[in-house]
């Protein structure tokens, strides 16, 4: 493996259980791994998602690590950096009031018919998240293991996502995590937040590293895979962590030997 001036992680069963905040184990790794290099996570959730998840549990971590932390939710079409204490949108790929009714309406329409709109959730099915639409088939607070129940092979999330793609010719129609779809411009989905954080950190593709589950062609990892990055495949974070555990020795000794 090269050494990676970044490193940028998907988030959901990458870092942390679907919906889940981060284990103690995988914090105080992010944390260590934020003394050393450039971080960034990308996933389809909103930012208070992000909060909850990840922010919030990042324990003893100074100004100048939250500097070196880059945040992409829903899928990269929003871009935010810590600057004087607080978290700044640096970009969003809003959809119009018309592609979100049409993404609404399709996704809809779609799970009725294919009979995976579900009567018993927890929380709302379908979410307006800005410049992302989405669908969780169980609601977005549902358990990890009702989640996993409902769709283990990914084929439902596979069948739906084909079914709105059809309907929707001009957006793009991603599988998500353990029970969702993502709708957002077509274009607009991790390769490009992969290649806007390129630009805007300065630090070339080739010598970033991706970590995720979803790396197989339905997955909404797999444009930063054709996109030519650097990546790694997990099945949970418990493998990101022995990745990190691992990584974390080789980024300090590259800097060291960088140095003398």
């Amino acid at each position: 493996m090269t050494i990676p001036r970044l490193v940028a992680f998907d988030l959901d069963d990458t870092l942390a259980p679907s919906k889940s905040a981060l284990d103690p184990r995988m914090a105080a790794l992010l944390v260590r791994l934020l003394d050393v290099t450039e971080v960034c996570v990308i996933s389809g959730g909103q930012i208070a998602q992000f909060q909850m998840q990840l922010i919030d549990n990042l324990v003893d971590v100074d100004r100048a690590a939250l500097a070196r932390l880059h945040l992409m939710p829903t899928c990269g079409t929003q871009y935010y950096r810590h600057s004087d204490g607080a978290w700044a949108q640096i970009y969003a790929q809003n959809l119009t009031d018309d592609e979100k009714a049409r993404a609404l309406d399709a996704v809809e329409s779609s799970a009725r018919a294919l009979g995976y709109w579900e009567s018993e959730t927890w929380g709302p099915i379908l979410e307006d998240r800005g410049s992302q639409i989405t669908f969780s088939a169980l609601g977005q607070a549902a358990p990890v293991a009702s989640k996993v129940a409902w769709d283990p092979t990914g084929a439902k999330k596979n069948s739906l996502r084909e079914a709105v793609q059809a309907q929707l010719g001009d957006l793009e129609v991603r599988s998500g995590g353990s029970t969702s779809v993502d709708i957002t411009r077509r274009g607009i989905d991790k390769a490009y937040g992969m290649k806007r954080l390129a630009e805007l950190s300065g630090v070339p593709l080739d010598e970033m590293l991706f970590v995720g589950d979803r790396l197989d062609p339905d997955g909404n990892d797999y444009p930063v895979k054709v996109l030519g990055v650097q990546c790694v495949a997990v099945e949970g974070w418990e493998d990101t962590a022995a990745l990190l555990e691992r990584l974390i020795p080789e980024l300090i000794a590259a800097a060291a030997a960088t140095s003398v």
